[in-house]
Order: C-alpha cells, then structure tokens, then sequence
C-alpha cells in the first residue's frame, strides 16, 4: 500500500501532512456556550485517530459580533476561545493529524433576530432571501473594525498552536465583495476587478501584520457560482463564472501572502443553490472535481477540494491524476472516522460507506446537533465507541429476530465483543423496511446501509436464519 497515491505524504508550507486525505472545515453543532469544548474535541480527534492527514474545524466560525451564528458556528471574536482551541489543536496533534480553523464574517447570509439583535452588514444593502435579512451598506469604519476582527480571529488561531486557518469566500462577505450581483458600490471597494478586491488584499495585509508570514493561510472560493446561468435576463451583473474565478485566484496568488485555495462550484443564495453545494443521494459523485482541477492547471499554489467525494476510489482518482493535492471526504469521515487505518490494513471494503441521505444535515438545521444515519457514534464518542472491544465474558449464545437495520446492528455489536450470534429473519432478504425505502432510484444508495451491516456481521461470523 506504500504506493497509494492517498497515501503519500504532502507538503503545504512547513506542514507535512501525512496523507492527502482530509475532512473539510464544517459546523456539526457540537459547541457548547460557542466554544468547541469536550464533544467538539472529541469529534476531531476520532478522525485523527482514524489516520486522518488534515481536519479543518469550525465551519464559518464567526469574527464579529454582527456576524452572528445562523447554524451553530464557533466564536472567534473574543479572547475566551483560545483555550479551547488549543485543547483542540492539541488532541488532534497528539494523533498525528493537521488541524486549521475557518474563519468568516457572514455579511448578508445571517439572521438579525439572534445574540446581540445587530443589523446583519454587507457591500451593498441587498435583502438575502434564506435567512430574511436585509442588511445594512457597510461604512468605511465597519470596514476598518470587521479588518481588525479578522486578524484578532486569525492571532487567536495561531497563538492556540493551529496549523493554520481557512478564509470563507463562499457566499459570505469576502466574495459578496467580488461578485457584481452583490457589490453595486461606487467607492474604491466596488465597480472594477481590482476594486471589488480591495477588502481582500486590505485583509491579507491586515492577517500578515498580525501572525507574520509563516502562519498558514488559505481561502476556500467557488470556482463557477453559476448565477451567470440562473438569469439570463441580467448577465451584466451577475455573477463569477470559471474565468472571472480564475482570474480573482490569480490575482490572489500574486499577493504572495496565500498558501492554497480549497476551490468548492455553486452559491448559497437560495435554498436550491444551497442544495447543490452540499448535494444528497441521488446526485453525481465529485460534481465539482473536473472544475478544481482545471483551475489547479493554471495555479501554482497547493489545490484542496471537497464535494460529495463519498468513496475511495473517487478521492484516490483525484490525487492520482492530479485534479487536485488534498482531496476531502468530509461526510464519509462522518459515518466512518477510520477510513484511512482501513486503507492501510487492506481492509478498504470494509469503510462504512456515507449514503448521502442527508441526515446530518437535516438533524443540525432542526435540532442543532450532526449526526449521522448510518453511525451512531458519531458526535457521542465521549459515550459511544467507534471501534468495539471484546466483552469481559465472551462467547454467550445471541439470538436476534429480525435481520432489518437495528437487528443487523444489534448483532454486529454483539459478535464485535466477541459472543456466537444468530439472526433469523421471515422474509429472503436482509434490510426490513429499508429495502421500501431504497426502492425510487434516487434513493438507492440506501442499500449500502445494510448492504454494509451485512457485510460486517459476515466478517464477524454471524449466522442467518432465512
């Protein structure tokens, strides 16, 4: 397995990651108080263990008090949250794996009606049709403070002993100054290229100043928001296509104060755009892969990228042709954090397999909290483990009636602590009421739920009575 291309290690800066694998930068709704406590921690260090290169954290962790959290983000803007990232960062060291926060000021894609009841702020006062808000123009002294709460975020960052940080510029208030759909300023901050990216280059300098040079800065960034496509009737000030994209990169790279670009497709206007960012079973696997890797062509900075890559054979493609340098499986590490121990033990069929049915998803946006269909362990691995030991007295005789999902998983557990398990089930077939629900096409990536529960209790050893 030396010569699998996810395998190998990868140089970004001074970081030597030890594989090309990572989990992307996400907010499961694990905080407490909005400081990544225990169960954050936890949740992070279970990937690390499970031979993870690189966790990013924090998904929009937020920088400014009218930046409020819309979906359980972490606060960076205030100096209590050092101690819990360095707890983080040193969990995560302590197993070998990278670790970097991202970091963002929300502008117009926020709620005014939580924390401090503060006007959401953008480059223009454009109503934002999700959330309901309608925010205000930002003046030049909002300018001057949001700056300053970015490097403050990012000093915080480095000072807890973070590898490095991740700058969102995916329908926040860092491309909402690129894109003219959303920028109609005439000052020095809108109208031309180099004008809607003044706030960014102001904002490289600012983050430079305040932990040098050799801190690890990267941006995750649409290469095609496709909102040139979704109205035809107002091209002119549209949106960012894969030139205007690449350009922005471009111009970004020769600053020479970036280190990678984590390059996503879409925009998270509405609630379908939104859909297409994080898409569910039934959708195309890697929709976004080809588009990074062309722009990777034209770059010379590191390429990071992550978009329902939920097998390995897709992730191992990606770095093999070199599409890209780290390729993200970020809900596949959710239902399995072991996916890369798997690799090396040759037991890559047995990786738990992320269905993309969207329950993480749906669970955080209802109830604030990730977790996963297929892996109850996860977000609980203070109480759950992810790897089951023998039981103090083994080989006790488990009948299970019923070879659905809880009877496959009851008897998974069982004969992983070591006992002689039976499963009879009435019907010729494993799954019960799964296999009706997998049955509409868009939904057949269902079957791999018991397909792999199955599987496992195979390996285990159990038997089945059909």
């Amino acid at each position: 397995m030396r010569q699998d291309p996810l395998l190998q290690n990868f140089q970004l800066k001074h970081l030597t990651l030890r594989n090309r694998l990572m989990s992307s930068a996400h907010a499961p709704g694990y905080i407490e108080d909005r400081m990544p406590k225990e169960r954050y921690r936890l949740y992070h260090q279970e990937k690390a263990k499970g031979g993870l290169g690189l966790t990013m954290f924090g998904g929009s962790s937020t920088v400014s008090a009218d930046s409020p959290a819309a979906f359980s983000q972490i606060d960076l803007s205030q100096d209590r949250v050092t101690p819990w990232l360095k707890q983080l960062a040193q969990g995560v060291h302590d197993q070998g794996a990278g670790i970097m926060c991202q970091l963002t000021h929300l502008g117009r894609r926020t709620r005014f009606d939580v924390e401090h009841w503060l006007p959401p702020v953008a480059p223009t006062a454009l109503a934002e049709r999700p959330h309901g808000s309608v925010p205000a123009q930002l003046l030049d002294a909002d300018i001057k403070r949001i700056l300053q709460d970015y490097s403050s975020a990012v000093y915080r960052c480095a000072e807890a002993g973070l590898d490095g940080i991740e700058l969102m510029a995916y329908g926040h208030l860092i491309d909402q100054f690129w894109t003219p759909k959303f920028n109609q300023r005439e000052d020095v901050f809108g109208g031309e290229l180099h004008g809607r990216l003044e706030f960014t280059y102001r904002l490289f300098d600012s983050i430079r100043q305040s932990v040098g040079h050799d801190f690890i800065v990267g941006i995750r960034m649409t290469g095609d928001d496709f909102l040139l496509h979704s109205d035809a009737e107002n091209t002119a000030k549209q949106g960012l296509n894969e030139g205007a994209c690449l350009a922005i990169a471009e111009a970004l790279q020769a600053t020479g104060q970036l280190d990678f670009f984590n390059f996503v497709g879409g925009h998270l206007t509405t609630d379908m755009g939104l859909a297409d960012c994080i898409p569910p079973m039934g959708s195309a696997s890697s929709p976004y892969l080809n588009l990074a890797g062309r722009l990777k062509q034209q770059l010379q900075l590191p390429v990071l990228h992550a978009t329902r890559v939920t097998d390995v054979a897709t992730a191992r493609h990606a770095v093999a042709s070199g599409l890209v340098d780290v390729i993200g499986m970020t809900r596949g590490h959710m239902a399995d954090p072991h996916i890369v121990n798997k690799i090396k033990a040759g037991q890559e069929h047995r990786i738990r397999p992320c269905v993309g049915a969207g329950y993480c998803l749906d669970r955080l946006h209802a109830l604030g909290e990730a977790l996963c269909m297929h892996n109850v362990a996860t977000g609980r691995e203070a109480e759950l483990p992810h790897v089951i030991a023998t039981s103090a007295k083994p080989n006790k005789r488990v009948v299970i009636a019923g070879a659905g999902v809880a009877g496959l998983e009851a008897a998974r557990v069982a004969a992983s602590r070591g006992h002689q398990v039976t499963v009879i089930e009435a019907t010729n077939q494993v799954g019960g009421q799964l296999n009706l629900a997998s049955q509409p096409q868009r939904r057949q990536e269902m079957q791999a739920v018991s397909g792999w529960l199955y599987g496992e209790c195979q390996a285990l050893g159990v038997q089945f009575e059909f």
